[in-house]
């Protein structure tokens, strides 16, 4: 039966001067018997001394005599309740206490003090006082029987619903309370009535039928009430409410789904939208989210509201609805969002105050002016009546503003709304702001990458060109690995590919600097290995001038230290290529037929490490044939690694694809190999080879004589008439009699005449000398000098550039005569 404290009773009722006592041994027999335990239990101490005490009571009890002696020994004693029995068979209620009345060294002695409870308060309760306190219990309380129909219920019950207690008699939960999910609370009564184990702590959540709807949210516990016999008479439920704490309880499962679901990207506009989808419909039943247009921009914003201003530029981004296809929004995702000068959404916005407003006019219009279309609705028409405005601000600046509406058949928002939605907002506000930052970080970055990597390859006639780039960080979009393509004199070009250690925009600095050097070098018409020379020991003296150690990781990224080149040039006029690597992976050739080859090309060191002096090859391309260069991340693995035999089987079944265009064999090239998060920067440059025909080129032997020069003027004239550019024949015989002169006059050697029609027209005279040419600016009394000078006033560019046998001066001029 457990102790005083288990069974709730007050020790005060104990009262030890109206107590019966009696002495037991060890083991638990009576030894001794006093006249008040006599007149209470009316036995005389012959018949009982010596006797078990459980001989004293009830069967039930009786059996629980060794386990409250073990408790007796182990705590020194024991008090409850226990149930005797007479010396004429009546059962006697008693409150026992237990101690030990040992006296050392003598054996275990136990003093027991019995006291009845039958005039004890609140024991024997009289159904009277049962009645009063289920009655007036704050709790709802109510009995129904075996068919679940009501036969008792207190009138606290008449709180949640139903009528009063008079109403209910015989009568069924869906019958008292029509709207109410009857079923699943039957449910749990029929449980209760077959299993007989209780229920408690059932939460039932439903609508409370009125108008505007409210939810509510109760706590349920069911017990079965058996007769004498354990036969099922019905079953006793209580019912609380727990609205308030349901309410709670949601509020916090909002902020929870929103911490999770908005700002899991760094777009505006996504985060805009989850937002709004995480307030419907749990919250509200329209949600818009409005930003400024600047804020999708990337701008940066000054403090505070952006001023009290009747045309402040929104954009809508974001809104969601209870009701498919969103019906209630005026204005679409994107488009401007106009309001009235005045309207609440403006006064939320430039004081950076929210607004609240439980019932709206139903006949007024919509804020939103200047709607596309010219719809315009009232707040009837769109079923809303109830609106909250909040202003999205973050770090001290107003980003928009959120609205939230609800719909007829919802409770209109009260304050506590309000400052959920306030906490629900500024959650939000973080994250676009974080996105509205990021937004601008990436524009700056990829108006950089932009500036640094080519806006477009030029055109020329030597090659048709295709370039992919995929950078390894995706949040920036920057990286080190860059491509170009050149234009070069005599109608060649030059094909470079290159990596920078790292990434991000450290690397791509260093690449920018790289690019701009590779191309002044171009200019130079320098060999392939001769330019890779002078881009080496550039990237070694600015680490030296910079007092970096070879090596670190500063040198790598800030000097380009350990950076890879390939630079490549083609000629259309014979088919020549030729190569050079500093560290960096051979170009692949896909030949006219489609079979896939690898240039064995001696690989240099990487930049400004040191090394052996640079080799290229040259080999001879037909026509259609594609040159494939590309950075090491092509071929590299997801953990980063590649093998070069291996991965360069991938590579060739990659690029024997066939593909419309060289466009889309370059990007399915890319997404063949490259996975979509890559661990390093990818840069492919695909060009197919032309070769220009026979009737696009002439050259001619001349003499090492001054006759020579008015032959090779005629000869010219010749040919541009042969072309259809006779505009062009004076410009043209002047820049031949000059470059001409200029050869037999001050050079050694065979004199050669080459006139190229692409998309310039290229005059080349090639000679023995090793001197290269300059520009004078003779004075008025000087009798010659003026060649170089002439022909740099009547060509759009001209140049020299060294070949083994001596050296070629060229001028380009355009197809079309530019004089008036």
């Amino acid at each position: 039966m457990g102790t005083f404290e288990e069974q709730g009773v007050d020790r005060q009722w104990f009262d030890v001067a109206d107590a019966a006592a009696l002495l037991l041994d060890a083991q638990g027999r009576v030894t001794g018997w006093t006249r008040d335990a006599e007149r209470l239990l009316e036995y005389p101490a012959a018949e009982v001394v010596g006797a078990k005490a459980g001989s004293l009571l009830a069967a039930e009890d009786a059996l629980r005599v060794a386990d409250l002696g073990r408790r007796c020994r182990r705590d020194g004693g024991w008090a409850g309740l226990l149930t005797a029995v007479r010396r004429g068979g009546e059962p006697v209620r008693l409150m026992v206490r237990v101690t030990s009345a040992q006296e050392p060294p003598g054996p275990s002695r136990w003093l027991v003090l019995l006291s009845e409870m039958g005039h004890a308060p609140g024991w024997a309760m009289s159904r009277p006082v049962l009645e009063q306190m289920v009655a007036g219990s704050p709790v709802g309380i109510a009995i129904v029987d075996t068919d679940l129909r009501f036969v008792w219920s207190n009138e606290a019950l008449e709180q949640f619903g139903g009528g009063p207690a008079r109403n209910r008699l015989g009568m069924r939960l869906a019958d008292v309370q029509p709207g109410l999910d009857a079923e699943s609370i039957e449910a749990q009564m029929r449980r209760v009535l077959e299993t007989g184990d209780p229920v408690v702590g059932y939460e039932h959540v439903g609508l409370v039928r009125s108008a505007p709807q409210r939810e509510t949210a109760h706590m349920m516990s069911f017990t079965r009430l058996d007769d004498e016999h354990g036969n099922p008479m019905g079953v006793y439920y209580t019912v609380v409410d727990i609205s308030e704490r349901h309410r709670a309880r949601q509020r916090l499962a909002l902020l929870d789904r929103a911490g999770e679901c908005i700002g899991r990207s760094l777009d505006i506009m996504q985060t805009a939208q989850e937002l709004s989808d995480v307030a419907v419909p749990t919250f509200a039943d329209f949600v818009a989210v409005d930003l400024l247009a600047s804020v999708l921009a990337g701008a940066e914003l000054a403090p505070g509201p952006p001023g009290d201003t009747a045309d402040v530029p929104l954009r809508r981004a974001g809104h969601q609805s209870v009701n498919e296809n969103v019906p209630e929004a005026v204005v679409a995702i994107g488009e401007v969002a106009t309001y009235l000068a005045g309207s609440p959404p403006i006064r939320a916005l430039t004081t950076g105050t929210s607004w609240r407003q439980e019932r709206l006019d139903p006949l007024a219009k919509e804020w939103a002016t200047d709607i596309p279309g010219g719809r315009e609705a009232t707040f009837l028409e769109l079923g809303l009546h109830s609106v909250m405005i909040v202003p999205i601000r973050a770090r001290g600046v107003t980003l928009g503003v959120t609205t939230f509406f609800r719909r007829r058949r919802q409770a209109p928002f009260d304050e506590d709304d309000l400052a959920l939605a306030e906490d629900l907002v500024s959650r939000a506000a973080v994250c676009v702001d974080n996105a509205r930052r990021y937004t601008r970080e990436r524009d700056a970055a990829l108006v950089l990458q932009r500036s640094l990597l080519p806006h477009r390859l030029p055109e020329q006639d030597a090659v048709e060109v295709a370039a992919c780039y995929r950078p390894a960080d995706e949040l920036t979009g920057l990286g080190g690995d860059w491509y170009d393509l050149i234009t070069l004199s005599g109608g060649r070009v030059a094909l470079v590919v290159g990596e920078v250690p790292g990434h991000g925009i450290d690397a791509a600095a260093a690449m920018g600097r790289l690019r701009t050097a590779v191309r002044t070098l171009a200019a130079l018409d320098l060999p392939p290995e001769e330019v890779l020379a002078h881009l080496d020991d550039l990237v070694a003296r600015s680490a030296r001038e910079e007092g970096v150690e070879p090596g670190t990781e500063e040198a790598a990224i800030a000097q380009s230290v350990g950076s890879g080149c390939l630079y490549v040039v083609y000629d259309p006029v014979d088919g020549q290529c030729t190569m050079a690597a500093a560290g960096h992976p051979a170009p692949a050739v896909v030949l006219p037929d489609g079979d896939v080859t690898f240039v064995d090309l001696p690989q240099g060191a990487p930049l400004g490490v040191g090394g052996p002096p640079f080799e290229s090859v040259e080999l001879a391309l037909a026509a259609g044939s594609t040159l494939a260069l590309h950075t090491d991340g092509l071929l590299a693995r997801e953990d980063g690694a590649w093998v070069v035999e291996t991965d360069r089987d991938r590579l060739r079944r990659a690029l024997e694809r066939r593909a419309d265009t060289l466009d889309l064999s370059c990007r399915t090239v890319v997404d063949a190999l490259v996975p979509a998060r890559p661990n390093d920067d990818v840069a492919l440059l695909m060009a197919r080879t032309r070769l220009l025909g026979a009737e696009q080129v002439a050259d001619w032997d001349l003499p090492a004589d001054p006759a020579a020069v008015a032959a090779a003027r005629k000869t010219a004239a010749q040919l541009l008439a042969q072309w259809g550019l006779e505009e062009l024949a004076f410009t043209t015989e002047l820049v031949v009699s000059e470059l001409v002169t200029n050869a037999i006059r001050y050079a050694a050697g065979p004199i050669r005449l080459r006139l190229i029609k692409e998309r310039a027209l290229i005059c080349e005279v090639f000679d023995g000398g090793a001197t290269a040419p300059h520009l004078r600016h003779p004075r008025t009394t000087d009798e010659g000098g003026r060649g170089l000078l002439l022909v740099s006033q009547v060509t759009q560019r001209w140049g020299t550039r060294f070949v083994p046998e001596g050296k070629i001066i060229w001028a380009e001029q355009p197809l079309t005569d530019p004089s008036p």
